[in-house]
């Protein structure tokens, strides 16, 4: 894994603290497109655990994937007990060794490995099993207010956004992963879902939420420190964010 993605250690508790949790409705989405019950299921780049208390919550059976050793053992302090924590990247996983109803990556897809993603995925999977990805950015919604920290930020990072991991152009209808699963042999049934959100944050919140994202966080501290005062400065006292969550189900084939 890049040194961008195992950067996140280094700040697990403003990260547990900072970063916004999943909503109910993303559950239910999951299990009526799996249309039977999902009984286990397997977290990739658990982080502090946000997506594996959701589940846990609706009594399933979470084991819980993590590289990172210092978010992990932050993850372990908000997770039942009964949650299986593996210290391991996605491609540290051996292939057959288990097998779930569900997989699931929020907002972590984009730090694996590309060579093999999906038949590896697949073999983690019951057959007909379902694969989960959900996530997205956190927006200013005022146009003036973002263009604003766009202009303090630019002498530090020309974007703090990762851009598509195969190039899909914004726009387009279809975004990834849905785009490589629709190419896999091993996925069917992709569909693409947005559940839509707006929050509310202090000024001082949404630099703490600035301070886990992982562009910021490869500046050197001194600037990262100057960065984050300026930004806090032309904020108003609370900020409107869009924070819509984008998800992507498919389902594993059978006949594989």
């Amino acid at each position: 894994m890049s040194a961008r993605a195992l950067s996140f250690g280094m700040v697990a508790k403003r990260y547990e603290r900072y970063r916004p949790g999943y909503p109910v409705e993303l559950v239910d989405l999951v299990s009526t497109y799996a249309g039977r019950p999902i009984r286990t299921a397997l977290e990739i780049g658990a982080g502090t655990g946000k997506a594996t208390r959701l589940f846990t919550a609706r009594e399933v059976t979470v084991t819980a994937t993590e590289p990172d050793g210092a978010m992990l053992a932050e993850l372990r302090q908000h997770v039942p007990a009964d949650v299986r924590t593996v210290p391991a990247a996605f491609e540290d996983l051996r292939p057959g060794a288990a097998r779930y109803d569900l997989v699931y990556v929020a907002a972590a897809l984009h730090w694996t490995r590309p060579a093999g993603r999906w038949s590896r995925m697949a073999a983690l999977l019951e057959p007909g099993g379902v694969f989960a990805s959900f996530g997205g950015p956190v927006q200013l919604t005022d146009p003036a207010v973002a263009d604003a920290v766009r202009a303090v930020r630019a002498p530090f990072l020309d974007s703090d956004e990762i851009p598509s991991p195969d190039g899909t152009h914004p726009e387009e209808a279809m975004q990834w992963p849905g785009t490589e699963l629709r190419r896999s042999e091993w996925f069917t049934d992709v569909q693409q879902s947005v559940i839509g959100r707006r929050l509310t944050m202090s000024a001082r919140d949404y630099v703490g939420y600035l301070s886990t994202v992982s562009a910021y966080l490869e500046l050197p501290s001194e600037a990262q420190g100057r960065l984050f005062r300026q930004i806090e400065q032309i904020l108003p006292e609370t900020v409107e964010l869009s924070a819509d969550i984008v998800v992507h189900l498919a389902r594993r084939r059978t006949e594989r």
